[in-house]
C-alpha cells in the first residue's frame, strides 16, 4: 500500500471527497491527531448544525448467559450445565422494564447467547407479552441471534424477522459485529456467523423497513486495513439500503476473555472514531462508547466526530463481565454534553427529539 500524506487527504475530506480504502488506513496510520479530529469534526458539523448531542435513556437486558459461540473475546457467556447459567424469567424482563419506564426510558436493547433450547416462540412469545404491557421500543436481538434462530427454527431469515415485527420487535442492534472480515472473525470467533451472514440479516431486515445500528469492536487481532474495510462494507451497505441510523465503535475489553492482549489506547480510540466520521460518509450518527472509554473520552470524544453519547445504559452487563465498570448517570452525560459545549437532547431510538436540557 502506497505511502499517502494525511493533510492531502485531508484536504479532500474538507472538500467533501469521499475517501478509498488506502486513503482510511492511512488517517489511522498518521500521528496527526489533531487534524484528524478538526476534519472528523467538521463533517459532524455539516451533518448536525444545531449543535445539539442526543442520548437515549435505556437498559441493556440480557434474558440469557447461555451460549454455544463461546467466542474468544467474550466473558459473559456460560455453557447450560454451568451454575452461573441462567434465562431471565417473563416477570424478571417485566420488572425491568417498568424500571426502565420510571426513569423516563424509551428503549429497551435485549441480547442474548445464543441458547441451544430457545426457539423461535420464546422470542415471539416475549415480544408479544412485552408490547402488550408496556408503551416501549423494543431495540433488540443482534444478526448472530436472529441467524441462530432461524436455524434452529428452519425457518428462513426473512420468515423469521416478519413474525418477530409482527410480534413488536422495532429495530436492530448492531452487535455480533465484531470486525467485518473472516479473517479475524474465525480467529476470535470460530463458531459465530461470517460477515457476509451479519450483513444479510442487516438487509433483510432494513428490507422490511426495520432500522438498525451497526457496530465495531476493534483493537484485538484485526489489522488496521481490516479496520477500515469494515467500514467500507457498512458504507456499501448504507449506499443500497439506508437502514443504519449509526455507527458505534467501542474498543476490545481483554480481561477475564480466553483471547486476553491489551485494550486500544484512548488516542487509538479517538483516531478510529474520527477515521469512521470521515469514512462513513452516508451513515447520519457517530456514537460515543463512554462504557468502554468512560465518561471524559467519550466527552473528548464529541470534538473528534461524535454527535450522540450513546444511552444512559440502566444495566449493562456484558462489557462488565470483561472487567470494565464505567456507569455514568443522566446528570453526569448532561453535565458532560453541556462543558463540551453542546445542548443536550433526549432522542428516541430512531433519533427523533424528546427533550432538551
Amino acid at each position: 500500500m502506497k505511502l499517502m500524506k494525511p493533510e492531502i487527504i485531508l484536504e479532500k475530506v474538507v472538500n467533501g471527497e469521499r475517501l478509498g480504502l488506502e486513503e482510511g488506513v492511512a488517517l489511522l496510520q498518521s500521528n496527526e491527531l489533531i487534524p484528524l479530529g478538526m476534519a472528523a469534526n467538521l463533517i459532524r458539523n455539516r451533518k448536525h448544525p444545531e449543535k445539539t448531542v442526543t442520548f437515549v435513556i435505556d437498559r441493556n437486558i440480557n434474558y440469557t448467559n447461555v451460549c454455544i459461540t463461546k467466542c474468544r473475546f467474550c466473558a459473559f457467556f456460560r455453557n447450560e450445565d454451568h451454575f452461573d447459567a441462567y434465562i431471565l424469567s417473563h416477570e424478571e424482563i417485566f420488572s425491568k422494564i417498568e424500571e426502565t419506564i420510571a426513569h423516563g426510558g424509551t428503549q429497551i436493547l435485549m441480547q442474548g447467547g445464543l441458547h441451544p433450547k430457545l426457539s423461535i416462540d420464546y422470542y415471539v412469545d416475549l415480544l408479544r407479552a412485552i408490547k402488550s404491557r408496556y408503551n416501549i421500543h423494543i431495540h433488540s436481538f443482534s444478526p448472530p441471534e436472529i441467524w441462530h434462530m432461524a436455524i434452529s427454527s428452519g425457518l428462513s431469515l426473512k420468515e423469521v424477522l416478519i413474525r418477530l415485527q409482527a410480534a413488536g420487535l422495532d429495530s436492530l442492534p448492531g452487535g455480533g459485529a465484531e470486525i467485518l472480515d473472516n479473517r479475524v472473525r474465525h480467529y476470535i470467533s470460530p463458531l459465530k456467523i461470517t460477515w457476509e451472514q451479519w450483513m444479510e440479516v442487516m438487509t433483510t431486515a432494513h428490507e422490511l423497513g426495520m432500522k438498525s445500528t451497526a457496530t465495531m469492536m476493534f483493537g484485538s487481532v484485526e489489522t488496521l486495513e481490516e479496520r477500515v474495510v469494515h467500514m467500507l462494507r457498512v458504507r456499501e451497505v448504507q449506499e443500497r439500503t439506508g437502514g443504519f441510523t449509526a455507527f458505534i465503535p467501542w474498543s476490545f475489553q481483554p480481561a477475564n476473555t480466553d483471547l486476553g492482549g491489551y485494550t486500544a489506547s484512548g488516542v487509538e480510540y479517538l483516531k478510529t472514531l474520527a477515521v469512521a466520521r470521515i469514512m462513513l460518509d452516508n451513515v447520519p450518527n457517530i456514537q460515543a462508547s463512554w462504557v468502554t472509554q468512560g465518561a471524559k473520552m467519550a466527552q473528548v470524544a464529541l470534538s473528534f466526530g461524535a454527535n450522540d453519547f450513546g444511552s444512559t445504559m440502566l444495566e449493562e452487563n456484558v462489557v462488565r463481565a470483561a472487567g470494565v465498570t464505567n456507569r455514568v448517570p443522566l446528570d453526569e452525560i448532561v453535565g458532560c454534553i453541556k462543558d463540551a459545549g453542546y445542548r443536550p437532547a433526549q432522542r428516541s431510538t430512531l433519533y427523533q427529539i424528546i427533550k432538551y436540557y
